[in-house]
């Protein structure tokens, strides 16, 4: 044998070997892999038919357990709500539902709490409904009531808060047209109850202004009502319709643009009510004598109103709750002014209403900024006051400030810049 037939020899036997090798490491994997497909086979051959076929066409989670508690099969939503891993069913309630309704066969029905998260945090309301889909299997359908249950709750907590705060302002005048009526032969008592009166009847009419006006923002659609607004010209007016208010708070205004790229696509009134609010309270939380500045300004594509104050500023927990209706962060001086709580999730409403978002900074003993930001404008010349080009068929124009692009009006930006005091 030459040396060259001995190399060729040597080679082909190396490359066998190696094949062989390959061959044996991966009999196991390739065994798992069968038996895997063999398993999805036998758990599709297994399920009643087309029951497949509905479960993959669910929006709520669908999940099928056998006989021997072994999960065989589950859609997306289920596995998304962390109640299936493997085999495997995890919720200890869903287990015994199961149990249940293999042993009678009754449907059942119940509402479970879950934890999700590598800290098992968040917290998920689930609606189960178990049941028979043959003697062998079990369905389960699972709906999540999260979402429903928070609204719910928000209603609940409206309903209350509104029938409070209706309570004091009506009882007050109750207890004082009864001491008018006591008081009928004394002028000057009769004078000061009329007062308290005048009073109480206007805290009463603000509230329900104030209540009216967020169910339109919160079920009207606004977009009929826009135009090109000129923002710079709605701070100015805020701050006039706050002049009375403001006492020794000094009112400082900054216009940190030409006011012609100042502009939006909005309701004006609403515009200027919303900086109207944001003025009010700064001066309501601050002590006399310091300065309360606004700032309109073009960041990017994005107009903003930045409101300033020198107050005791808001501790980090009362920010998480700021919007909230009815929420005061000093609930006697509130009180005391007049105050509702429904000023700021006004605010936060009509930025909503306008594709735009409100922002805060604010440190305890520094005061607090509150930041309007809106889609600015893009590309159209019209004065303002002219109806914004969806009013007339056409879909109105703003610059989306992450990109540049343009957006419809309306439509929620993606800038997440932070606020800037």
């Amino acid at each position: 044998m030459t040396p060259v037939t001995a190399f060729v020899l040597g080679v082909l036997a190396g490359l066998a070997a190696g094949l062989l090798l390959w061959w044996v490491a991966s009999v196991p994997a390739r065994r798992a892999a069968e038996q895997a497909v063999r398993e999805a086979e036998h758990e599709r051959a297994t399920l009643p038919r087309g029951v497949a076929d509905v479960l993959g066409v669910l929006r709520s989670g669908a999940i099928v357990m056998d006989r021997s508690n072994r999960v065989r099969t589950a859609t997306s939503p289920a596995l998304a709500f962390g109640l299936v891993r493997g085999h495997n069913l995890l919720n200890d309630e869903l287990r015994a539902q199961v149990a249940a309704v293999l042993r009678d066969g009754t449907v059942r029905e119940r509402d479970i709490e879950v934890t999700r998260g590598p800290f098992r945090t968040g917290r998920l309301q689930l609606n189960t409904r178990v049941a028979r889909i043959s003697d062998e299997l079990v369905l389960i359908l699972v709906e999540d009531r999260t979402q429903a249950r928070r609204v719910e709750q928000v209603r609940r907590d409206f309903v209350v808060n509104v029938s409070h705060e209706l309570k004091t302002p009506v009882g007050g005048l109750a207890l004082l047209a009864e001491a008018v009526e006591g008081a009928a032969d004394d002028p000057e008592a009769v004078a000061r109850f009329a007062r308290r009166m005048k009073t109480e009847a206007g805290r009463l009419a603000h509230l329900v202004t104030e209540i009216v006006d967020l169910s339109r923002l919160q079920t009207s659609d606004l977009l009929a009502e826009m135009v090109i607004v000129d923002v710079s010209a709605c701070a100015a007016e805020a701050v006039d319709q706050t002049a009375s208010l403001a006492g020794s708070h000094e009112i400082v205004t900054a216009v940190g643009d030409d006011p012609a790229r100042l502009r939006i696509y909005g309701a004006r009134d609403l515009i200027v009510t919303a900086i109207r609010n944001l003025l009010t309270n700064a001066i309501t939380y601050s002590e006399d004598g310091t300065r309360v500045s606004v700032v309109t300004r073009r960041v990017d594509d994005v107009v903003e109103v930045a409101v300033s104050d020198q107050g005791k500023g808001i501790s980090a927990p009362d920010q998480e709750r700021i919007f909230e209706r009815f929420y005061r962060v000093d609930a006697a001086r509130s009180r005391l002014t007049g105050g509702t709580g429904l000023g700021l999730s006004i605010v936060k409403h009509i930025c909503a209403n306008h594709g735009g978002d409100i922002t805060l900074w604010s440190q305890e003993g520094q005061g607090s900024t509150f930041t309007l930001r809106l889609p600015a404008v893009a590309d159209d010349p019209r004065p303002t006051g002219s109806p914004a080009p969806h009013a007339s068929g056409d879909r109105a124009r703003v610059a989306d400030p992450a990109h540049g692009d343009a957006l419809p009006a309306g439509a929620p930006t993606r800038s997440d810049r932070p606020v800037e005091r």
